[in-house]
């Protein structure tokens, strides 16, 4: 039998157009509003689950599942407290804005001139990074998101020389972001963004189910002035910042790699020096 709440997402998801969450029409298309798949994909939760939510056969469902259906039905401020109190829920009170890495941790990766590192957050933002690895990912036009920079940025593809690895293992730690309920509405509003944006991605997020971390595995990159790159991959967790984590990228002594680090750090600072003598 269906429950008040399971009719309620029914109407809503009749409501709200695929244009409105990033998804394409097809002019064949006979469905007024969203499909249940296609509410399930942009919550990250599977069809069958959602299925059951509308017929009242599931009675439970959790805060953070409860948040990505608000966001992914465009709900109010008043709606979705309606909603939780369906479930019988109280609202999840969102969290504040993260804040900023603190200068201590800016002037250490500075202090890095020749290792790549950056400041990263569960959703993938690039809070922080070194000059090095500024150059390092300097075929990007913005150095801010791990998404968009794989899935939408022209570059990236030539980048990683790995792409398909690379992808997936964004997905992965996207889908382990959603979990968090701290990070949980940004990760379905990038998910959306990213979705509209990128078909592989929106590929790739509708049937990955895999869930992971940052790995310790080794990547390889591709700089148009300096070659082929393989590093090392490691990750910290920042302490006093919860799910901020810091990475560093680090080539064998002696290696190919570390020549053309060295090379790629020169190279930074001969266009630096270069662009301070234009500018005065």
């Amino acid at each position: 039998m269906t429950s008040a709440l399971g009719t309620y997402l029914k109407t809503r998801r009749g409501q709200v157009q695929p244009a409105e969450v990033g998804l394409e029409t097809n002019p064949g298309r006979r469905v007024s509003g969203l499909r249940r798949e296609e509410v399930a994909m942009l919550v990250g939760i599977s069809v069958d689950y959602y299925t059951r939510l509308e017929q009242g056969r599931e009675t439970h469902p959790s805060p953070s599942v409860l948040d990505g259906l608000s966001n992914a039905l465009h709900l109010d401020a008043d709606q979705r407290e309606y909603v939780f109190r369906l479930a019988g829920l109280a609202p999840v009170i969102r969290p504040a804005t993260a804040a900023p890495v603190p200068q201590p941790l800016r002037d250490l990766l500075d202090a890095w001139s020749q290792t790549p590192a950056m400041i990263i957050d569960r959703q993938l933002n690039v809070l922080a990074h070194n000059p090095l690895a500024g150059a390092l990912h300097s075929a990007f036009e913005r150095i801010d998101n791990l998404p968009r920079m794989i899935f939408v940025d022209p570059a990236g593809r030539d980048f990683y020389v790995h792409w398909e690895r690379a992808a997936e293992s964004c997905v992965a730690s996207l889908r382990l972001a959603q979990s968090y309920v701290a990070s949980a509405d940004e990760v379905r509003r990038l998910v959306i963004e990213t979705s509209a944006a990128s078909d592989a991605f929106r590929a790739l997020w509708a049937r990955a189910n895999e869930v992971r971390g940052k790995t310790h595995a080794a990547k390889a990159f591709h700089h148009a002035a300096v070659g082929g790159l393989v590093l090392d991959h490691h990750a910290f967790e920042v302490r006093g910042a919860p799910g901020t984590q810091l990475i560093v990228y680090s080539a064998a002594p002696s290696s190919p790699s570390a020549e053309k680090l060295q090379l790629l750090a020169s190279l930074h600072v001969t266009q630096g020096l270069r662009g301070g003598q234009a500018a005065r």
